[in-house]
């Protein structure tokens, strides 16, 4: 299962389209509410999420994924997306990815030490000062069990990368050709 966990003001490409890839590959999803099972994204746009934070246990081959937008700053102050971060991050059999502003909050955790990452131009220093390194020029960096992504605009590229990962590339190339992704 993927968890994407929407916070309010959650950007609403960086979820929704990664979500939209991963269900037409096959992939299970389920929006993660932080704060409640209604969820506005930065741009007013209303989700009603599948659950909730609190109510997730992880299981081995599950990744939790992270939208940026304002809507990180909620996440950073919600215990539930912190441990379930933390869990997939630590445990070998769990995906942590995160697209935009959200990479660097898993810098600033220290998540993302000792890995390469993107995030939102400008914010590399999050992911430097505590030991990863930035690749600013790339849509989507993949280091092992971690992926991110850089900003909007990089969401298809970072919702097929998570394809990619959790159902194989044939599975990518089925869904970029499904969509006529020029990328």
């Amino acid at each position: 299962m993927v968890y994407i966990l929407l916070a309010p003001g959650f950007e609403e490409a960086e979820a929704l389209v990664p979500a939209d890839l991963l269900r037409r590959a096959g992939v299970p999803v389920a929006l993660t509410g932080v704060e409640g099972s209604q969820v506005a994204g930065s741009h007013a746009i209303l989700v009603a999420a599948d659950t909730v934070a609190s109510q997730v246990t992880l299981r081995p081959g599950d990744m939790v994924v992270l939208p940026g937008g304002p809507g990180v700053e909620r996440l950073e102050s919600s215990p539930a997306a912190l441990a379930l971060a933390r869990q997939a991050a630590q445990d070998e059999s769990l995906w942590l990815a995160a697209i935009c502003a959200a990479p660097a909050l898993l810098g600033r955790l220290g998540l993302l030490s000792g890995r390469q990452a993107v995030c939102y131009p400008g914010m590399e220093g999050d992911l430097s000062a505590h030991g990863s390194t930035p690749c600013p020029h790339r849509s989507t960096v993949r280091d092992g069990r971690f992926i991110t992504g850089r900003a909007p605009g990089s969401a298809f590229d970072f919702g097929l990368a998570l394809v990619e990962a959790l159902a194989g590339a044939q599975a990518a190339d089925q869904v970029r050709a499904g969509i006529a992704y020029p990328g």
